[in-house]
């Protein structure tokens, strides 16, 4: 898998070049660098599909000892089931991306070094692998390194404009303050192990003490917490997913973001184990901050690329909903509740690698059929790009937790694993998990509202824009792809239980419950709710077909054939239906912004132009701001004071050799004295 990713990366640098031009109007090197690339990429995430089952199904881990250096020893390669699963979930959307890519990038070829984007694409997908499979700390963090620094490259790949370039240093900013909370969680556990090996750490922390658990716990929240983009370390990522190119988008989105939640669960249930009650609740405050004002945020965009990163927020709340739930049940001592809920978590990992990996390769397909990501400029595309539409109404729905597809199955047991929390005689418990279940609720409600905009506003109704006028079909090279993932997206709604054995194996090594106590899975494949009842996803998708073909048929039976009348859509008065008379984002979700205007803070421009009477007004133009909270009221002022710090520091450096001997003298007396101390 390593060797065909370098043979992918090197094709890049061999074949690539800058635009040029032939016959064909494209070059031929280019070309050969990005089939030969993005072939490479392909085989390599296959293998990676293959290697992770056999270790999932297989409950058999993989250890490959590295070779020693003069510097570092127990350098090694560790596939247990977690690392399985994640490394399953990023090759299985890096196939996608990469049968995707093959007709994506070729807007590219006589515009931009292709050559450069198949070397960071592959090197990418290695970085994340490698991340998953590192069993030690130092490989761990160059690897970790190596990954912020592709994607820092592919988000300012189009680096001519200003708010990539932008996104591009937020992001890697960002990056090594989070790298710098994991450099000092690993210095801690190597100050009481003696060892930067994971089989070390594992075997040494529970006799690390208390508190010094709970600084490892709070760095690997944050170090971790940056990368997955939870609310409020998240403002990389609503900048820095738009700027990518799409099909790098879909893989920061998709998967990119889930080595944060594989850090923090190797972290706290692999390394520490169970922990005092605030941990779990802390994680829960968190996730549903983020989900809540994740789907808040999302509502109010008009860039379908930016909407889709703000809901990357939402899920990765969902997503930390249940590793909150299994912190907080492990510490009560209830492992079972807490490996429903781990389980839960694991599962939403991998339906949102899926559907947001869809939606985004949507989105890339409408930006490169129309040339904008403002969906008020869009509309009508249903009729131009039919297939496209299709697949994003698949990740539409599936995003918006509803039957029978996959993002309702995980987010179902996630409300399982809180309900039944319900029977947990503790006060915290009882006051912290009703809350979570509610803004959960809420979650949903308007994650369906806004893909009803989403969806609604871009493809349904008339063309707003010539660009939309024009747009055109994807090529069938971008849409298969969006198509496997749309049938994976309803398989695993339907079937779920072709995954749930995998789900045990892990919970079993982490929790040390079996895949029977954590599910007791029947043949017609229910979703267990221990002491109250069940749900089978299949039974659930047979009943809502029989909801429209039973009464379909009944018309047919008493209505005899159905008769087409074409009608012209009723005005308000008017002669047609006009583009500019159709709803909009803006107008859609006023209803929303008027209830959480507190949040939003919005601002209103209203310009109005009276060039010929004031009662005829040839043009109004209106612009509706929302104000960044935590970047307004948290980093701002953090940055100010760093700035203010700094300035003051520049006095200490007077460019004098006495003075700066002066300084080592102070700092050598002050080190003896407290030496002697």
């Amino acid at each position: 898998m390593v060797g065909v990713l370098a043979a992918g990366a090197f094709a890049g640098l061999l074949f690539g070049s800058r635009a040029g031009s032939s016959e064909n109007g494209s070059s031929r090197l280019p070309r050969a660098a990005k089939n030969l690339g993005f072939a490479s990429a392909l085989i390599a995430s296959l293998l990676g599909i293959v290697l992770s089952a056999l270790v999932l199904f297989s409950g058999k881990s993989i250890h490959l000892a590295l070779p020693a250096t003069l510097v570092l020893n127990n350098l090694s390669v560790d596939i247990d089931p977690l690392s399985a699963f994640f490394l399953g979930t990023i090759s299985l959307l890096s196939a996608a991306v990469s049968m995707y890519s093959f007709g994506y990038v070729n807007e590219y070829l006589t515009k931009r070094n292709v050559g450069l984007l198949v070397f960071l694409f592959n090197l990418f997908l290695f970085s994340m692998a490698g991340v998953v499979v590192a069993g030690n700390a130092v490989p761990f963090l160059i690897l970790w390194e190596l990954m912020s620094l592709t994607t820092f490259f592919l988000i300012n790949y189009e680096h001519e404009n200003p708010a990539s370039r932008r996104a591009a240093f937020l992001y890697i900013a960002m990056s090594q303050i989070g790298t710098a909370f994991l450099i000092v969680m690993f210095v801690l556990f190597y100050v009481y192990v003696h060892s930067f090996s994971f089989a070390a750490i594992r075997e040494a922390a529970p006799h690390i003490p208390s508190a010094v658990k709970t600084i490892i716990f709070l760095c690997a929240l944050v170090g971790f917490g940056i990368k997955a983009g939870i609310i409020p370390l998240h403002i990389w990522l609503p900048e820095a997913h738009p700027a990518a190119p799409s099909n790098v988008s879909a893989l920061m989105s998709g998967v990119m973001i889930k080595t944060g939640i594989y850090g923090m669960v190797r972290v706290f249930f692999d390394f520490l184990g169970p922990g005092p009650e605030w941990w779990g609740i802390l994680v829960l405050g968190l996730a549903a901050t983020s989900a809540v004002l994740g789907v808040l945020y999302a509502l109010t965009e008009h860039d379908l690329k930016r909407l889709l990163a703000f809901h990357s927020i939402e899920n990765i709340g969902i997503i930390l909903m249940g590793v909150g739930a299994a912190l907080l049940f492990s510490s009560l001592g209830n492992n079972l509740l807490a490996a429903l809920g781990l389980a839960a978590a694991l599962f939403h990992v991998v339906n949102h690698a899926l559907f947001k990996g869809l939606l985004f390769l949507g989105a890339g397909s409408v930006l490169q059929a129309t040339h904008t990501r403002n969906i008020e400029d869009l509309g009508g595309l249903i009729r131009r790009m039919p297939t496209t539409s299709l697949f994003f109404l698949v990740g539409s729905v599936a995003i918006s937790a509803l039957p029978p597809l996959n993002g309702f199955v995980s987010e179902w047991l996630t409300y399982q694993a809180l309900l039944l929390g319900f029977n947990i005689a503790d006060l915290p418990v009882k006051i912290v998990v009703p809350l979570t279940v509610a803004l959960l609720a809420l979650t949903g409600a308007l994650a369906a509202a806004c893909f009803v905009k989403a969806f609604g506003i871009t493809f349904l109704g008339l063309p707003r824009s010539r660009h939309a006028e024009e747009a055109h079909e994807a090529s069938r090279s971008m849409l298969l792809p969006m198509g496997m993932l749309a049938a994976l997206c309803i398989l695993l709604g339907v079937a779920p239980g072709l995954l749930l054995p995998a789900f045990g194996t892990i919970t079993e090594s982490l929790l040390g419950v079996t895949p029977e106590q954590t599910f007791a899975a029947s043949v017609t494949l229910n979703l267990p709710v221990s002491g109250a009842g069940s749900i089978a996803p299949g039974v659930l998708a047979a009943s809502l077909l029989a909801l429209v073909v039973v009464p379909v048929g009944v018309g047919f039976l008493i209505g005899g054939k159905m008769m087409k009348r074409t009608a012209p859509t009723w005005a308000c008065g008017l002669e047609r239906v006009a583009p500019r008379t159709q709803y909009t984002a803006t107008g859609f979700s006023k209803p929303i912004r008027m209830i959480f205007s507190n949040i939003y803070r919005a601002t209103h421009e209203i310009e109005v132009s009276e060039e010929v009477s004031p009662y005829f007004k040839p043009r109004i133009r209106y612009e509706l701001k929302t104000e960044s909270v935590f970047e307004k009221y948290v980093y701002v002022p953090v940055l100010r004071g760093v700035l203010r710090f700094s300035r003051a520091a520049r006095a200490t450096q007077t460019g004098h050799i006495q003075t700066y001997l002066a300084y080592i003298f102070v700092t050598l007396l002050a080190l003896l004295l407290l030496i002697r101390g």
